[in-house]
C-alpha cells in the first residue's frame, strides 16, 4: 500500500455518524484516536486486553465499547472503520491483514505501508475543516504544516461557516449560476464578516452577508485595526496580530515597528511610516494619522494601525478610536505586549516579587503639555517598581524629584536600551549615578527604565544579549544606537 508521488493518496471525508469503528489497542496512542472519532459521532469498539484510564472512564460513561482480551478477526464485523494502534507490529500486520481480508479500510498508526487509509494531521475551526497528509512518508512533516496553518485562522472562520451553511438554500436559489456564487463567495471572504464575527457582532456580520447576497453594500465597507506589534521581536506579536496584518489592504505603522515585523505582513498590502519625526509637531501629525486612517477606512480598504507595543500603553490608541468612532468607522483592537513587560523580561527583570516589589506602577515622563508631573511622595516609597516610558531626556528631572522626595539613592535602575531586539543593551547602576550612565553610555531612545529593587535583578537573570553594563564599564566603540524616538 505504499504511496508514492505518481500514486497520491485520494483525500476524502467520512461520515462515520452511528457507524461502527474498531480501534485495536487500548493505550495513549489509541486514546488520541478515539478523542476524534468520538467527536465525529462514530460508535467506537475498542479492542485490548486493558484499557488506559482514561479510556476506563469513557467505557464506564458508555461511550465506547470494550473487547476485552487480543485481536479476533470477528471483531471486524459490521465495521466501517480499523484502527491498529497496538504498538505491536504482529498485531498490527494481523489486523490490516484481515481488514482487507474484508475491504476494510485500515489504518495502522505508524506504519503507512500496511495501512490503506492515512488519519491526516487537521485544523478545524467550527465545521470547516482543514486536512493536511505526507501520504505516510513524514508526518512530522504534516504536523508542522499544521501549526503553521493553525496560526493563520482564527474561530471566525469557522462561524463564517455556520452563518453560509444556514444561508445556503438562500444563497443557491438567490445565485443559481456557479458563476454568481463564486463572486459572491469572494466579496464574503474579503468583506466585513469576518471582522465583525471577531468583534463578537453576529447579527452585523449576517446583514454584511444579506448585503453580499443582495448585492448591496454595506453602509461602511472599509475597517481600522488598532493592533499592537509588541517592542520588536517578531516571535511576540499575537496569533491575532499576525492574522490581522495578513487581511490588511494597507498598513499604517509608527517609525520604530520593527522590519521584522512588518515582514509577516502581508505581501501586497501598501504599507505607509507615519511616525512621528524628532522636533516635530506631534499633535499636527497625530491629526494627520486620524484623517488617513479615516479616508482610507471610507474608501473601503481594511486598514491596520501598527503601533510599537500596545496601542493603549502610551500609545494614543484611545485618541484614535475616539476619532474613529467620531467618524462612524467600525474598529478592532489587538493588544500587543507592551515595553515594561517584553523588556524587563528580555532583561532578566521581574517586575514584581513578593520580597521586593508588591506593586507596579506604569508611568511616561511625557505628557501633552511637557514633562510628566506625578505624586512624587507616593513614588519615593520602597517595595514598589517604577517603569518609566519615554524617559532618556528627563533623567536627571526624575532622579531629582524621586531622591528630594525620600527614594533611597541607591535604589537599582537598569535602563532597557532596544528592549527584545538583536541590539539590545541593558545599563544598570543606582538611582544616584542614573543620568550619569546614560550619558556614559550614550544610551538612546527607545528605551525603558526600571526603578526599584528588582532592577538588581538583571545583573544575575539575564539570558537575553549581552550582560549588562554597568558604572565602571565604559562604551565600546561603535556600539549600536537605536534612533532617536
Amino acid at each position: 500500500m505504499d504511496a508514492t508521488p505518481s500514486q497520491p493518496l485520494f483525500p476524502l471525508f467520512l461520515d462515520l455518524k452511528g457507524r461502527r469503528v474498531l480501534v485495536v489497542g487500548g493505550g495513549k496512542v489509541a486514546a488520541r484516536k478515539i478523542e476524534a472519532l468520538l467527536d465525529a459521532g462514530a460508535a467506537v469498539v475498542v479492542g485490548a486486553p486493558q484499557l488506559e484510564p482514561a479510556l476506563i472512564r469513557l467505557s464506564l460513561q458508555g461511550r465506547i465499547t470494550h473487547l476485552a482480551g487480543r485481536f479476533q478477526p470477528g471483531w471486524l464485523d459490521s465495521a466501517w472503520l480499523v484502527i491498529a494502534a497496538t504498538g505491536d507490529v504482529t498485531v498490527n500486520r494481523a489486523v490490516a491483514d484481515a481488514a482487507h481480508a474484508r475491504r476494510i479500510w485500515a489504518n495502522v498508526v505508524d506504519d503507512a505501508e500496511l495501512a490503506s487509509a492515512q488519519l491526516p494531521a487537521r485544523v478545524q475551526r467550527g465545521p470547516l475543516q482543514i486536512a493536511i497528509s505526507s501520504g505516510g512518508h513524514s508526518p512530522m512533516l504534516a504536523r508542522l504544516v499544521r501549526e503553521r496553518i493553525e496560526a493563520q485562522f482564527d474561530e471566525s472562520l469557522g462561524q463564517l461557516a455556520s452563518l453560509l451553511g444556514a444561508l445556503r438554500v438562500r444563497i443557491r436559489d438567490r445565485l443559481p449560476d456557479l458563476s454568481a456564487r463564486r463572486a459572491f463567495f469572494s466579496r464574503v471572504l474579503n468583506g466585513p464578516a469576518l471582522a465583525l464575527l471577531r468583534r463578537g457582532q453576529t447579527t452585523a456580520a449576517r446583514h454584511a452577508v444579506d448585503a453580499e447576497l443582495h448585492l448591496e453594500q454595506p453602509i461602511a465597507s472599509g475597517n481600522v485595526a488598532l493592533v499592537g506589534a509588541g517592542p520588536g521581536d517578531p516571535g511576540l506579536l499575537t496569533l491575532r496580530a499576525l492574522r490581522v496584518l495578513n487581511e490588511a489592504d494597507v498598513i499604517l505603522h509608527d517609525r520604530l515597528v520593527s522590519d521584522d515585523v512588518l515582514a509577516l505582513a502581508r505581501r501586497d498590502a501598501e504599507r505607509i511610516e507615519v511616525g512621528k519625526q524628532v522636533g516635530g509637531d506631534h499633535d499636527a501629525t497625530q491629526a494627520r494619522i486620524h484623517a488617513l486612517m479615516i479616508a482610507l477606512a471610507k474608501a473601503g480598504k481594511r486598514v491596520v494601525r501598527l503601533k510599537g507595543g500596545d496601542p493603549f500603553v502610551f500609545g494614543r490608541g484611545g485618541e484614535e478610536l475616539q476619532a474613529l468612532h467620531a467618524a462612524g468607522i467600525a474598529f478592532e483592537v489587538v493588544p500587543g505586549i507592551t515595553a515594561a513587560v517584553a523588556c524587563a523580561a528580555y532583561a532578566g527583570i521581574p517586575l514584581t516579587h513578593r520580597e521586593h516589589a508588591q506593586s507596579l506602577h506604569i508611568l511616561t515622563a511625557q505628557a501633552k503639555s511637557g514633562d510628566a508631573d506625578h505624586d512624587w511622595a507616593a513614588l519615593a516609597g520602597a517595595g514598589q517598581t517604577l517603569a518609566f516610558y519615554m524617559g532618556v531626556k528627563g533623567l536627571d528631572r526624575l532622579r531629582d524629584k524621586l531622591l528630594a522626595h525620600g527614594r533611597a539613592a541607591h535604589t537599582p535602575v537598569a535602563l532597557i536600551e532596544n528592549g527584545s531586539r538583536p541590539q539590545q543593551r541593558v545599563v544598570v547602576g543606582t538611582l544616584a549615578e542614573l543620568p550619569d550612565l546614560a550619558r556614559a553610555h550614550a544610551v538612546h531612545a527607545p528605551a525603558l527604565l526600571i526603578i526599584g529593587e528588582v532592577a538588581a535583578f538583571a545583573s544575575q537573570l539575564h539570558w537575553f544579549g549581552a550582560a549588562p553594563l554597568g558604572p565602571t564599564e565604559t562604551l565600546c566603540p561603535g556600539a549600536p544606537l537605536a534612533r532617536a524616538a
